[in-house]
């Protein structure tokens, strides 16, 4: 990845916009396979936003300088974190945790290079839902002053991290 000018990531990223645009219209995604319902939006228990992106890298250090230098992702150690408001209700400001494990880290599986963590409104009401529908469920919790942690597990046995902040208890 190093090397290429940042005007070619630029005209990259201008080609993708205009991919997805079609005659200044929005080009329709293709509709979820119908085989179960959406969740109800309504409902206790649901994701709001991103919570976190973990990654490994074995120079870890050189890896928080690179994308310090270059993208302005400063990790002193605790990760760089990306602030953000909740649409529904701008009152409510979040954070985007972004940091580099070690490439030893056992945090997440060694199998698995990176790990996104998901706030959500209600980690009891979420878990017994996802349990209900058959999800693989890590036994581990977490519960510190920054909020309440668990884990599942995707069907390629991919590790998720839930967090649901102080601010989000029901």
């Amino acid at each position: 990845m190093q090397g290429i000018p940042w005007s070619t990531i630029a005209l990259g990223s201008l080609l993708l916009i205009s991919a997805c645009l079609k005659g200044g219209q929005e080009v329709q995604s293709p509709q979820p396979e119908k085989s179960k319902p959406p969740v109800k939006m309504e409902q206790r228990g649901r994701i709001l936003g991103i919570g976190g992106v973990f990654f490994k890298s074995a120079n870890r250090d050189q890896m928080r300088e690179w994308y310090s230098k270059h993208l302005g992702l400063a990790d002193k150690g605790h990760g760089a974190m990306l602030p953000w408001r909740e649409h529904d209700d701008p009152q409510k400001e979040h954070v985007t945790v972004w940091t580099v494990f070690s490439a030893s880290s056992d945090y997440f599986p060694a199998t698995q290079p990176f790990m996104v963590n998901y706030i959500v409104d209600d980690l009891d009401a979420l878990l017994d839902r996802l349990k209900q529908e058959g999800v693989k469920i890590d036994a581990k919790r977490m519960d510190e002053s920054y909020g309440r942690f668990a884990w599942i597990y995707d069907l390629d046995g991919n590790k998720i991290e839930l967090w649901q902040p102080p601010s989000a208890k029901p």
